[in-house]
């Protein structure tokens, strides 16, 4: 999988490459890329990422190579048209504004590096950067808690700019079946980091799932360890009762921002019941998306995985 192009940009200069950084700053209209969505460029003109989806990466690589000689920051604004989106595969254009920091001016190693060690130790993180001069600081969630709660990189109205990197979200999947194979794949795709439980280890085994985290503990003794949280999705799918509603009845006990159950409406039913008779109540059980994803008709576990992971982003968003 292709690095973020912080990591990358840490890993190039790290190389001895001469490298900047491009960061969306503002958008208007239908741009094609979020604000904080980046492009890593080196002195050579070598790219990863994206900052327009390739409407005027060109001409960011041009500036950031310009940049990178003068040493010094430098704010572009695009106008992207209707025609240069559809060239490139959008279906309409906008206006965005681009920061480009060559590393070294106000965007140092040091804060690469620590973008780097919060990544790995899964801990949120963020940088905050004078548009003005260009110069950048380290923050943390204390000091931005509704930028890193929505997951929103933005504009300060002093002129700040702030990017948050935040652990990825998780999604923990209770039983290692056929839908789990393609599910894992689009979670990992889409940026979550995804966890198997199934104690049956014919299910759950690395030869059905290479390189997968997988736990063959109860599901409850997992999610106990697991500590499921807001940037956590849970979807079970063994279709047994035993292994299901302790899962299920943990993440109701959690907060957890998506819980969805693989069966028929009939087997729902049954299984409001059961949880009903452990207590819980109306409002708890209707956090529950049962039958589990949208209903697109898909009948292939690809298929099914797709309303899977197309549910979990509409809820996820409107969470938002």
């Amino acid at each position: 999988m292709t690095q973020e192009p912080a990591a990358l940009a840490l890993d190039w200069a790290q190389a001895g490459r001469k490298v900047a950084l491009a960061t969306v700053i503002e958008t208007w209209g239908s741009a094609p890329r979020a604000v904080g969505s980046q492009l890593v460029i080196d002195g050579d003109g070598a790219m990863e990422g994206s900052v327009s989806g390739g409407c005027v990466e060109g001409a960011v690589v041009t500036a950031a190579i310009d940049a990178i000689a003068a040493g010094k920051s430098e704010i572009l604004e695009f106008g992207v048209s209707d025609d240069e989106a559809f060239a490139v595969g959008l279906a309409c254009g906008g206006q965005i504004k681009v920061l480009v920091q060559p590393v070294g001016d106000g965007l140092t190693l040091a804060m690469l590096q620590a973008l780097a060690d919060a990544r790995d130790a899964a801990r949120p993180i963020g940088i905050a950067t004078d548009l003005a001069t260009g110069a950048s600081r380290i923050i943390a969630p204390a000091d931005a808690p509704d930028r890193f709660r929505l997951d929103r990189s933005g504009m300060e109205q002093d002129g700040t700019f702030i990017t948050i990197q935040n652990p990825p979200l998780r999604m923990i999947i209770v039983g290692a079946v056929h839908i789990a194979q393609p599910l894992v794949s689009m979670a990992r795709a889409c940026g979550y980091a995804p966890t198997l439980i199934d104690p049956r280890g014919a299910f759950g085994s690395a030869a059905r799932f290479p390189g997968e985290t997988i736990m063959e503990d109860w599901p409850d003794e997992a999610l106990a360890t697991l500590k499921p949280d807001a940037r956590t999705a849970i979807v079970t799918l063994t279709h047994d009762p035993k292994l299901d509603d302790p899962a299920i009845m943990a993440a109701l006990r959690s907060d957890v921002f998506y819980l969805g159950c693989l069966g028929s409406t009939r087997t729902h039913a049954k299984r409001v019941t059961r949880l009903q008779d452990a207590g819980f109540t109306a409002d708890q059980i209707a956090r529950i998306h049962a039958p589990v994803g949208l209903d697109i008709g898909g009948r292939h576990p690809a298929e099914i995985a797709v309303s899977i992971m197309a549910q979990i982003t509409q809820t996820l968003r409107k969470a938002k």
